[in-house]
């Protein structure tokens, strides 16, 4: 339900200098390292990004469609011995219009399952802090992260959903990061955020960052100007450093993700970050 930095066109003859590239990434054990040394034989590679949150899947961006070209023909479904013997599946691939995370309200399944009732139990007793409005929740979105694998960076569509959003952080801890962007844009490419810069964020000046370490059994509740104007992230690397000290990544994170739908427009207090108000 989220939409990545990249999409697949609808068919493969749409040429671009950004490919798509299926059973790569780094929880089948590939470091992007690894990964641009080599497509980088077909060109010079200008990154490669995760194409979702699976770590299955990435995208290799060059800066010349006619890389992308030679690197698609040569590698597409044959193995490649220097990326451990597996098959490549391999399309072109363009930019997404905005990274949000929306809901596509004609899939609905029914009530939230009936094993969430201790959770939802538990989340009521936010409204101490508080959140004075009762918390109904309608719907869960359920991601499991391999052992480094992280998220890119995204605000959820404020017209899709209502003001309080809870996750929940289930077996692996994780660094979870926010951003507030100085231009107040939403991304809309890679080149707006490079990984380097995502591993080095406190050294950008395109953002505020603050960070917090997120627990097993941990939730987080985002509201206000959190929930509407940072962006939230978890980096993509398999240590995460809480007060000088490191703590490894040794086991997947599971997240319960609540939310509920929203029914009107957004009427937020952040204009510049509403896709109602835009």
């Amino acid at each position: 339900m989220g939409l990545p930095r990249f999409k697949r066109p609808g068919g493969t003859s749409e040429s671009s200098s950004n490919l798509y590239v299926a059973n790569c990434g780094p929880a089948v054990g590939l470091t992007f390292d690894t990964i641009e040394a080599v497509f980088g034989a077909y060109g010079p590679v200008k990154g490669v990004y995760l194409a979702d949150e699976s770590g299955t899947r990435v995208i290799v961006s060059y800066h010349e469609e006619k890389s992308a070209e030679s690197a698609l023909k040569t590698l597409n479904r044959r193995a490649c011995p220097e990326l451990g013997g597996r098959s490549l599946h391999i399309q072109y691939s363009v930019h997404s219009v905005c990274q949000t995370r929306n809901v596509n309200t004609n899939q609905y399944l029914g009530e939230l399952p009936l094993f969430l009732s201790p959770i939802l139990e538990k989340m009521s007793l936010f409204q101490k802090l508080g959140y004075a409005e009762t918390v109904l929740l309608d719907q869960l979105t359920v991601n499991e992260y391999p052992p480094g694998v992280g998220l890119s960076p995204h605000i959820d569509t404020h017209s899709a959903f209502e003001d309080l959003i809870f996750s929940l952080s289930l077996a692996g801890p994780c660094i979870m990061e926010f951003r507030k962007y100085s231009t107040g844009v939403w991304l809309t490419s890679p080149d707006t955020l490079s990984d380097e810069e995502a591993q080095n964020s406190d050294k950008s000046s395109k953002f505020l960052r603050r960070a917090i370490y997120l627990p097993p059994r941990s939730i987080l509740l985002l509201s206000g100007e959190a929930r509407y104007a940072w962006h939230h992230y978890i980096p993509h690397h398999k240590v995460d450093v809480v007060n000088d000290t490191r703590i490894r990544r040794a086991s997947r994170r599971v997240s319960f993700t609540l939310r509920k739908i929203r029914k009107g427009p957004c009427e937020c207090e952040f204009p510049e970050y509403c896709d109602s108000q835009k």
